[in-house]
């Protein structure tokens, strides 16, 4: 083969890669962007909750073995979605006894808006489910076991007489299309649903939103919850392929954010395309860059794009939620 095809396909390799990674990536972006959007709080523990959606689904599958009966294929999968209902209720009660003391209407009006509070508290929460995880779930790595993550299906040969193909992890691939799904379904219910409507009216304007009748400090806890169970569901899909351990969310914390500004604060669907922006950056910088590097190709693409367009891809002034 020529080194121009193989430089083409190694190319097309980190294209498809980059595409399910970012699939992923936006995802769990859509989870913090959710709750940013909303409720306007920097939430440091975004990236714990999402381990804690890995473990459910590991425990799920693996650990308890309540879903084993469904097979190593369909089984990691249904795991990771129920990983969502599971960490949706545990974001509803961290913002009703821990978030709403610090958030909604009733701080409005004190300095800072309280965000001197919810930094601290949200990093706060960070550290004790840190190593909270440490103590109840250990050190050890763990990963969902499923042939998924070993198999690939193979594109190609794309060009005739030659040996160009893709090749694309099966984990990642179906993981690509289920974020797809939730993320469409995540918009739909937003933009459409009596209660995702009263979601962005309590994002837009929380005191007239009281006086319209709804219940804003509700409408946030929703909002919490809803972006804690679809960042749980990304965790529970990247487990199928990649190792885990209650320190892996700062891993991914610093994804979340950059692919939240990149998108532009408040939008859902920015938060998407910012994730599939990191995906993309980051695996096609392998071709020229150490894997070493890949968050230093990414912060650079985030410079250059604030730079550009301070407000992100999808700026708040074109889409707040």
């Amino acid at each position: 083969m020529s080194p121009g095809l193989i430089l083409l396909e190694n190319f097309l390799q980190a294209l498809a890669a980059g595409l399910m990674v970012g699939c992923l990536y936006g995802l769990m972006c859509t989870g913090l962007g959710m709750i940013f959007g909303v409720m306007r709080v920097i939430n440091f523990a975004q990236g714990d909750l999402m381990m804690l959606g890995m473990y459910a689904a590991w425990y799920l599958f693996t650990g308890f073995g309540l879903l084993a009966v469904l097979g190593p294929y369909a089984g990691p999968i249904v795991g990771a979605i129920m990983a969502g209902p599971i960490l949706f209720v545990a974001g509803w009660f961290i913002h009703r006894f821990l978030v709403s003391r610090v958030t909604g209407v009733k701080v409005a009006s004190t300095e800072g808006a309280g965000h001197y509070a919810q930094l601290i508290l949200t990093l706060g929460v960070a550290l004790i489910l840190q190593n909270g995880g440490l103590i109840l779930f250990g050190s050890e790595p763990r990963s969902v076991r499923t042939p998924l993550s070993s198999s690939a299906w193979e594109i190609g040969p794309l060009i005739d007489n030659d040996f160009v193909s893709v090749f694309l992890n099966q984990g990642r691939a179906v993981g690509a299309v289920v974020s797809i799904a939730v993320t469409v379904a995540l918009f739909l219910f937003v933009s459409r649903s009596r209660l995702g409507k009263a979601l962005r009216a309590a994002a837009d304007n929380p005191e007239a939103a009281v006086y319209m009748g709804i219940d804003v400090d509700r409408a946030h806890r929703v909002a919490f919850a809803i972006g804690t169970g679809v960042t749980a569901i990304a965790g529970g899909l990247v487990a199928i392929y990649y190792p885990f351990q209650p320190y892996v969310g700062l891993e991914f914390v610093i994804v979340m954010y950059a692919g939240v500004v990149l998108g532009g604060l408040g939008s859902i669907t920015g938060a998407f395309w910012g994730g599939m922006l990191i995906g993309l950056v980051q695996q096609l910088s392998t071709l020229i860059l150490p894997v070493q590097l890949q968050n230093t190709a990414i912060f650079v693409v985030f410079l250059g794009v604030i730079f550009l367009r301070p407000q992100g891809l999808f700026g708040r002034n074109v889409e707040r939620v």
